[in-house]
């Protein structure tokens, strides 16, 4: 069936322009796909990925992240002022300072990371990006960095609907063994049938589908990505706002804010 691209395109950029940060390939491909714009399949996501690229070299598409690749070099100064600036421009102290939970902010997907710092970034709390299942050596870096805040540690996670999908935070909580609660806040059947996201067609080759049936009834898959940006901003805010108080946050931010002056001058 031929796609008419121009419609699909305009749908294309209202869903990137409903974001107050860049969006990836796939977060768009599954807004649209959510919006049965797009079927899901790879060849929808192929054509996608060509479409946008051309209208982008001929400046009509807002530009894409892409997570996957970057320039890497060392901060560089022509003077020591100028360094000077620098240091007093970036100074932040830990604005977790005083707070009687460490609250870490988790989800499935990388490409999501950008939107969690740009919502969340001001409280300074951490976050953790666990793209499927964690390996032992994330798993042994979040544990320490837990162990050494030395209080208690809360796990806000959103991931993917699918048989693997509800299994990852259960698999990382028990690895880690550092987190006194876990509050996946998203996906859930309820959220789903709310928001109108349209269930896709399950992996049938997923070792977990047979246990995801027995429980669900089904085998489907619904991606994190399809959840409009503001639902999910809501959803995170809520569960900080039961262990994040703002008056030890402002405190400290006051602290800070002196001492960048000192830097400055």
């Amino acid at each position: 069936m031929k796609r008419n691209w121009d419609y699909i395109l305009i749908h294309a950029r209202e869903i990137i322009e409903s974001y107050d940060t860049r969006v990836t390939l796939r977060q768009l491909f599954y807004r649209l796909v959510a919006a049965e714009i797009l079927p899901n399949t790879r060849s929808a996501y192929t054509q996608l990925s060509k479409n946008t690229a051309e209208a982008r070299r001929a400046g009509n598409f807002p530009d894409l992240m892409d997570r996957t690749r970057n320039i890497y070099e060392r901060t560089t100064f022509e003077s020591p002022e100028e360094a000077r600036q620098y240091i007093a421009e970036v100074y932040r102290r830990d604005r977790t300072e005083g707070q009687e939970y460490s609250v870490y902010l988790g989800v499935e997907k990388e490409g999501m990371v950008e939107q969690l710092s740009s919502w969340f970034g001001k409280f300074g709390l951490p976050i953790i990006s666990l793209k499927g299942y964690a390996s032992q050596s994330y798993v042994d870096i979040v544990t320490s960095h837990a162990i050494r805040r030395n209080r208690p540690a809360i796990l806000i996670y959103a991931g993917d609907f699918d048989p693997s999908g509800i299994d990852i935070d259960r698999d990382f909580r028990e690895r880690t063994r550092c987190f006194d609660a876990v509050h996946r806040i998203a996906l859930n059947e309820e959220q789903i049938t709310e928001h109108n996201l349209p269930p896709l067609m399950g992996k049938a080759s997923d070792s977990r589908a047979a246990a995801f049936i027995e429980r669900y009834g089904q085998l489907i898959q619904v991606e994190l990505d399809a959840l409009p940006p503001d639902i999910l901003r809501d959803l995170y805010t809520e569960a900080i706002d039961r262990y994040f108080d703002l008056s030890t946050w402002e405190q400290v931010l006051d602290i800070e804010k002196q001492e960048r002056q000192e830097l400055a001058e």
